[in-house]
């Protein structure tokens, strides 16, 4: 009995066994799928992919467009810019100035290079019309972002004769909801020589301080209504007062913050 078991098993082993050979050999893997991934260009592979990394892209922001009401006549401001290329290097163009009883402003063009995830290295020349004659400066700068979210535009300028200046600006945006926004913004400008021509001192020429409160109505636009104060330090203060104009000034204003 014991005898005619092992045989059972032996032979049901060996049905198995032959059934498996009979399944390998009749078995025919498919064919590799199909692919148009082939070496190809970085235009191609673009179009293929429909997604371009080198793209060139641009903005428009006008961040302040503003009436200023305080003592004397009222004043229009403006600050805009605008950039166009890649995720590394731009062309940076900002102008900003206002019109009261005269013309004043101040137009950069620069060549905007990211150094790091949060930093921007630019180096490009500066333009000042206004009172005097208008002056021309070379100019270097970092702009970014710092901890606590606060934007910051640190440049330094060499002109003729010697003349170098600093201009350092910082904002920050404070959400009360999704589309209120409060934005406090310094500016500080100072100067190695003095330039009376142009009513400015060595030193701490101007600083000025602004808070905005503004409803984005969209993303891309938004009015918004603030006070703004201004002080004129040392010789800068001096020749304001001589020319009959004050040294400090306190504004309100109301105004369109607008990019596209």
């Amino acid at each position: 009995m014991k005898r005619r078991h092992v045989c059972v098993v032996t032979a049901l082993a060996w049905a198995a066994n032959l059934h498996a050979q009979d399944s390998a050999s009749e078995h025919v893997p498919p064919d590799p799928p199909a692919t148009h991934v082939h070496s190809m260009s970085y235009r191609e592979m673009a179009e293929m992919m429909g997604m371009d990394d080198r793209r060139p892209f641009h903005k428009v922001t006008l961040d302040r467009l503003e009436w200023q009401g305080h003592s004397g006549d009222d004043t229009f401001a403006w600050d805009a810019s605008a950039w166009y290329g890649g995720d590394y290097n731009k062309v940076w163009l900002e102008t900003e100035g206002e019109d009261g009883e005269g013309t004043e402003s101040r137009t950069e063009l620069a060549w905007d290079r990211v150094i790091s995830a949060w930093w921007s290295l630019r180096l490009g020349a500066r333009h000042d019309e206004g009172a005097g004659p208008s002056r021309d400066w070379a100019a270097v700068g970092i702009a970014g972002l710092a901890p606590g979210f606060v934007e910051i535009e640190a440049s330094a300028y060499l002109g003729e004769d010697g003349r170098a200046a600093l201009r350092l600006t910082t904002e920050r945006d404070f959400l009360f909801t999704q589309r209120l926004v409060l934005q406090p913004r310094i500016e500080l400008d100072a100067y190695t020589r003095d330039d009376p021509e142009r009513a400015l001192g060595s030193g701490l020429a101007h600083a000025s301080l602004g808070l905005r409160l503004r409803y984005e109505l969209r993303r891309e636009i938004a009015p918004y209504l603030g006070i703004h104060w201004n002080w004129r330090f040392g010789e800068t203060a001096d020749l304001a007062e001589a020319g009959g104009e004050d040294a400090d000034e306190f504004s309100v204003v109301a105004g369109l913050r607008f990019w596209f």
